[in-house]
C-alpha cells in the first residue's frame, strides 16, 4: 500500500465521500457568496429593518422544520436522489433571486435556497454511514464538517469583491449566479461519482411514529443536546456585544478571536476522529459538552483581549467531539431509518432551542451576567446529564 493510499483510507475518502465533499464546497460556496450580505441586499431593494428580521427568523424556524421532510426523502428516494433534489430546490431559490430584484423575491427565494444546509444534512450522514464502515463514520463525519469550513472562510470574501466591483444591488445578483452555476457544477459530481444507493420506500412520514421507534440512549443524547445548545444560544448573539461594546475589543480583534476559534476546531478535528473511531465515542462528547459549558463562563471574567483569546480557544475546542456526536447519532439510530432519525433529532432540538435565542435577549436585558450565567447551568445540567445517563455502543 502506498503512502497517498493509505491517507485516503485513513481519511475514508472513498468515491461517494470524494463527491459529497465536493458538492459541500460548491453548494456551500455558493450559499456563502450571497448570505451574508442579504440584510444589505434588502435594504438596497427598498425592505427597512423589518425584512431583514423576518429573513433572520425565517432562517432560524427553517433550519428546525425542514430538517425532518430532508430525512423522510432521503430514506424514500435513498441519499443519492434526495441530495439531487435538494440541490434543485436551492437552485430554484437563487433563479427566484437572480431574475425578481424586489425584497419580496429575496424573501420567497429564502424558503427555497435557506432549506439546503437543514434539509440536507439527514441525507449527508445517511451516506457516510452508509458508504464507511462502522470504525470510519466519525472520520467521514469529520471530513465533511472539515470541509463546510472551506466555503465559509472562502464564501463572503469572494462576494464582497463582487459588492466591491458591482455594488450592492448587481453585486449580490451576481453572487447568487454564481451560486447557481457551482449548484450545477455540484449536480454533475453528484450523478457522476456518487454510488447508487436503495431507496426504502417504506420511510416514515409521521415524527410521532419515528419518536418511538428512537432509542432510550438516543432520547438521553437529545435531552442533553437541547441543554447544552440553550447554553451556546443564550448568549450567542450577544458575544459580539460583549467584547465590543461591553469591553473594547475592536472589530478588526473580534475577526482575530473568530478566527482563533476556527483555526482550533480546523485542529482538532482529525485527531479526535481518529481516536473516537478506535475507542468508544461517550468521552469524547463529553469533552465537548464540558467545552460548550466552559465558554460563556470564561467570557465572563475575560475584559482583555488575550482574556478572550482564551475563551475563543475553549469556543473552539466545542467542535472537539461534534463529529464524534453527529456520528453517534447515527450509530444510535435504527439501520432502516438513519437519515429519518437524524432529522427527527434534529427537527426536535432546534425548535425547543429556538426559544433560547428569544429568552437570552430577555436574560440579557436584566444583566449580561445573568445571561451567561444562565448558559453556564444549563450547559452544566446538559453535561453531568448525559456523562452519568448517555450509553454508546461500545460503551
Amino acid at each position: 500500500m502506498t503512502w497517498h493510499t493509505r491517507i485516503i483510507d485513513f481519511l475514508g475518502l472513498k468515491r461517494s465521500i470524494v463527491a459529497l465533499l465536493a458538492m459541500v464546497i460548491f453548494v456551500g460556496l455558493g450559499e456563502r457568496l450571497a448570505e451574508r450580505f442579504l440584510p444589505i441586499y434588502l435594504l438596497a431593494l427598498g425592505g427597512g429593518v423589518l425584512s431583514i428580521g423576518l429573513l433572520n427568523g425565517m432562517q432560524n424556524l427553517l433550519s428546525a422544520l425542514y430538517s425532518f421532510p430532508g430525512g423522510y426523502l432521503s430514506d424514500r428516494l435513498g441519499y443519492k436522489k434526495a441530495l439531487i433534489v435538494f440541490n434543485l430546490i436551492a437552485m430554484f431559490g437563487y433563479l427566484i433571486v437572480i431574475l425578481f430584484p424586489y425584497w419580496q423575491a429575496v424573501i420567497i427565494g429564502s424558503l427555497f435556497f435557506m432549506s439546503w444546509s437543514a434539509v440536507s444534512l439527514p441525507a449527508t450522514m445517511s451516506l457516510v454511514s452508509g458508504v464507511l464502515p462502522e470504525n470510519k463514520r466519525t472520520m467521514g463525519v469529520t471530513m465533511h464538517s472539515l470541509v463546510r469550513r472551506i466555503p465559509m472562510a472562502l464564501g463572503p470574501v469572494i462576494g464582497g469583491v463582487l459588492i466591491e466591483l458591482y455594488g450592492e444591488r448587481d453585486g449580490v445578483r451576481l453572487a447568487f449566479a454564481g451560486a447557481l452555476l457551482l449548484g450545477l457544477i455540484s449536480l454533475f459530481f453528484q450523478q457522476v461519482m456518487i454510488e447508487d444507493d436503495v431507496p426504502r420506500n417504506k420511510a416514515e412520514a409521521t415524527p410521532s411514529r419515528l419518536w418511538r421507534s428512537m432509542a432510550p440512549a438516543l432520547k438521553q443524547l437529545l435531552a442533553s443536546d437541547i441543554l447544552i445548545r440553550f447554553a451556546e444560544q443564550i448568549p450567542y448573539a450577544f458575544v459580539v456585544v460583549w467584547c465590543i461594546r461591553d469591553n473594547g475589543i475592536t472589530p478588526v480583534q473580534f475577526g482575530i478571536l473568530t478566527t482563533i476559534e476556527m483555526a482550533t476546531a480546523v485542529l482538532v478535528y482529525i485527531p479526535v476522529a481518529y481516536m473516537a473511531d478506535r475507542t468508544t465515542k461517550k468521552p469524547f462528547v463529553v469533552i465537548t459538552f464540558f467545552n460548550f459549558t466552559l465558554f460563556p463562563l470564561v467570557l465572563l471574567f475575560s475584559h482583555s483581549f488575550w482574556a478572550m483569546v482564551i475563551a475563543f480557544v475553549i469556543r473552539g475546542m466545542k467542535e472537539f467531539g461534534e463529529p464524534t456526536r453527529k456520528a453517534l447519532i447515527m450509530d444510535l439510530a435504527p439501520e432502516d431509518k438513519k437519515a429519518g432519525m437524524f432529522g427527527l433529532y434534529y427537527l426536535v432540538r432546534d425548535v425547543i432551542v429556538s426559544v433560547a435565542a428569544f429568552a437570552g435577549a430577555f436574560l440579557w436585558q436584566i444583566s449580561p451576567e445573568i445571561n451567561l450565567l444562565t448558559a453556564t447551568a444549563c450547559g452544566l445540567i446538559g453535561t453531568v446529564y448525559f456523562w452519568i445517563f448517555g450509553k454508546d455502543l461500545k460503551g
